[in-house]
């Protein structure tokens, strides 16, 4: 039985109030474009450079969560019944491709200095700047983050890994560079930026597996099918059987699917009513917005022992 339509449009209203955390990450990055930029101007530092690329990489990836968020918000129409909230899949798979391509960019550059090294000029002052970029990226991160994981939005959260992964790129390349300047080895700065290049490719990995993850309609994570679990326990012991449980996530919305077997002598009424508990004891476990369908059958039916495959 599908959960009523006034959710999709709750749904929808959530994800449009979304976007004015998109709207403050894209004012972060051009703040922070402005200021590493200058950085390098100052010092000449590639892995200075390598900073400031992974912020214009954040300035599309926000642009990107804009959009996405904004589509997620209309509610459901005759082409798209249960909403547009996949559409968030798209823009965490954009960000970790983004943050892949700026990974490359920072190696390039980094081996290009190996080849042909240079002293780092201005170095107290640039990284002052480079410094004050960070902490503007840790703050609009922490805020996405909490935002994101509150109500369940991968666009907000791929946003916040993202930038907390330029805020750790900042901090290594500002170690690497200071002593670099202090010491007179300059090879460390092109290091440096490697090895924060490798460590960006992880997190865009990590952002594109779980974005086609969601795009594929993987099962909920484990700990939410214990909850599920529960609830079932809990109506077995009032005589009610279940099978074919099928779970799947879109962004914020999730779907469970069941069979509920119920003994032959209940009435229509009496098995729709306990249906209907059913449902709301999933949606309260979960505590998000979730559409549950439920499959009533006559546990004493051989037929419906059999009834358990997608395709029946």
């Amino acid at each position: 039985m599908p959960h009523k339509q006034a959710e999709h449009i709750d749904l929808a209203k959530n994800r449009a109030s979304l976007t004015r955390f998109a709207w403050l990450s894209i004012a972060a990055a051009v703040v922070t474009i402005t200021l590493k930029s200058g950085a390098y101007l100052l010092t000449d530092s590639v892995g200075l450079l390598s900073d400031a690329l992974e912020s214009l990489v954040n300035l599309a990836g926000a642009v990107m969560a804009l959009l996405m968020l904004s589509i997620a918000a209309r509610p459901p129409d005759e082409s798209h019944g249960y909403g547009h909230s996949k559409a968030e899949y798209f823009a965490s798979a954009t960000e970790g491709i983004l943050i892949l391509g700026a990974a490359i960019g920072i190696i390039s550059a980094a081996i290009n200095r190996l080849l042909q090294p240079s002293e780092i000029g201005q170095l107290g002052l640039g990284l002052g700047v480079s410094v004050t970029a960070s902490a503007i990226n840790l703050s609009v991160a922490r805020v996405l983050l909490r935002e994101g994981q509150a109500r369940r939005s991968i666009t907000l959260e791929a946003d916040a890994h993202h930038l907390m992964t330029d805020v750790w790129t900042s901090a290594g390349v500002i170690g690497g560079v200071g002593i670099a300047g202090l010491t007179g080895w300059h090879i460390l700065d092109p290091i440096v930026a490697i090895v924060v290049a490798l460590n960006i490719i992880w997190t865009g990995i990590r952002l594109v597996s779980r974005s086609v993850a969601g795009l594929m309609d993987a099962a909920l994570p484990t700990q939410e099918q214990g909850l599920i679990a529960d609830v079932l326990e809990k109506y077995r012991q009032q005589g009610v059987n279940f099978h074919a449980l099928r779970t799947r996530q879109a962004a914020a919305r999730r779907f469970v699917s069941v069979h509920m077997l119920v003994p032959g002598d209940w009435t229509v009424h009496d098995a729709h009513h306990v249906a209907e508990d059913f449902e709301s004891d999933i949606r309260e476990a979960l505590g998000s917005v979730v559409t549950v369908f439920t499959h009533i059958e006559p546990v004493e039916d051989e037929l419906s022992m059999e009834d358990v495959s997608l395709d029946r």
